[in-house]
């Protein structure tokens, strides 16, 4: 007799009195016992029993599990064929179970003081697994899976729980009447109004858009979400090298999916995409986190005759400045109203005309660009405007580099 047995032989025999099936018997003691199964466990404590003298047979219908063990096979069956039908590295089994037989094997737990018990649940998604990877062809993954079948044992039904798939890479935006990200209509939140036409947002398309929906039908995919490294105002264009984003794709029936391709149908004369990668799910929080330097590209109007020797020595004067920004009266109603510093690294002025000229600086992530130069009436100080001594403000804005570099 094993020693664990005859450690436990007193309970053992308390447990099996109840008829429970070999397995059930043998989950009780699940965590003792080296290299077996749960039925094979269980068979043998009801041997030990019988040595001692002890007749504990099980009963032909499991007072515990309701013999739900004999439709094994049938969940293996069913969850492969529903794994198989989506692309995936990876898979896992998990299961809804009758929640009258949790709660007997809770009680019997509890009333027996069976601290080395295995949940029916636990036991169910590993033999379960055991049987569907022959058929799957696909490695386990506990940590995290692409891909989890959950087998409900009361109607032997299977839904499929799939992990999203996430494509980074940086874009362009060329036009200024769009924006990052879908836009809902304001009236109506999305439902469809007068307002919208009907449309439900207040653009007729995004850069989110633009190269999502071709995702989503190249993955089999449900939705799309949009995760952008800060974002540029609708009436700003993004150029350079691009803005950084993480494309999350819902319930995806296709995994590899040729990002080449991707790029090639989603480009148009409005947005353009470069560099895309599949990334894990911690990318997400990792780009939209990050802190990134900024240069901008701006054409100023002047209120007045501007004088071309002043307008470089302002922009000189900024080297290295620390500037304090209120929220602006224009975002004010969607953040937080608080004064946040930031630095202006450089300027440079350039195409300084009678009473206009262009801007180039560098600046922290998250420095209103535009109220900088405005001035926002006195919410932004120093500010352009200010030590020019006129009122200027932004006729345009573009993004040439964010500061990023992926480690």
């Amino acid at each position: 007799m094993e020693q664990w047995i005859s450690d436990n032989l007193d309970k053992a025999a308390e447990i099996a009195r109840l008829g429970l099936c070999d397995r059930c018997l043998g989950r009780m003691f699940g965590k003792l016992g080296e290299c077996m199964t749960n039925d094979v466990r269980g068979r043998m404590i009801r041997e030990a029993l019988a040595e001692n003298g002890i007749e504990a047979p099980a009963e032909e219908f499991c007072p515990l599990c309701e013999n739900v063990f004999d439709m094994v096979g049938r969940f293996a069956e069913a969850a492969a064929e529903k794994v198989n039908e989506v692309e995936s590295d990876n898979f896992l089994i998990g299961t809804k179970v009758e929640p009258e037989i949790t709660k007997r094997e809770k009680d019997i737990v509890a009333e027996h003081g069976l601290e080395n018990a295995e949940g029916i649940k636990s036991e169910l998604n590993r033999e379960i697994g055991k049987i569907a990877i022959l058929s799957i062809r696909r490695p386990v993954e506990f940590k995290n899976p692409q891909v989890v079948a959950c087998v409900d044992t009361r109607f032997a039904e299977v839904e499929l729980d799939i992990a999203p798939l996430f494509i980074a890479g940086r874009y362009n935006k060329f036009s200024r009447e769009i924006p990052q990200t879908i836009w809902p209509c304001r009236v109506c939140h999305g439902k469809g109004c007068d307002h919208c036409h009907g449309k439900g947002k207040m653009y007729p398309t995004s850069v989110q858009e633009i190269i999502g929906d071709v995702a989503v039908g190249m993955c089999g995919g449900k939705e799309h979400f949009f995760h952008g490294m800060g974002r540029e105002d609708i009436d700003a264009r993004m150029l350079g090298d691009g803005r950084p984003f993480v494309l999350e794709i819902s319930d995806p029936k296709v995994r590899n999916i040729d990002l080449e391709e991707l790029r090639r149908r989603s480009d148009n004369d409005l947005a353009a995409f470069r560099d895309l990668h599949f990334v894990k799910r911690e990318a997400v929080e990792r780009y939209k986190g990050a802190a990134s330097d900024k240069v901008y590209h701006v054409h100023v109007i002047a209120d007045g005759k501007v004088n071309k020797e002043r307008v470089i020595e302002v922009a000189l004067s900024f080297k290295n400045a620390n500037i304090d920004q209120r929220t602006p009266r224009r975002v004010e109603h969607r953040r937080a109203d608080l004064v946040r510093r930031r630095r202006i690294h450089w300027v440079k002025a350039d195409a300084i005309g009678e009473d206009s000229f262009d801007l180039e600086l560098e600046t922290d992530s998250g420095t209103y660009v535009k109220e900088f130069v405005s001035g926002d009436d006195g919410r932004s100080v120093p500010s352009f405007s200010e030590r020019l001594g006129m009122p200027c403000k932004v006729e345009t804005l573009d993004v040439l580099a964010i500061d990023y570099h992926e480690g």
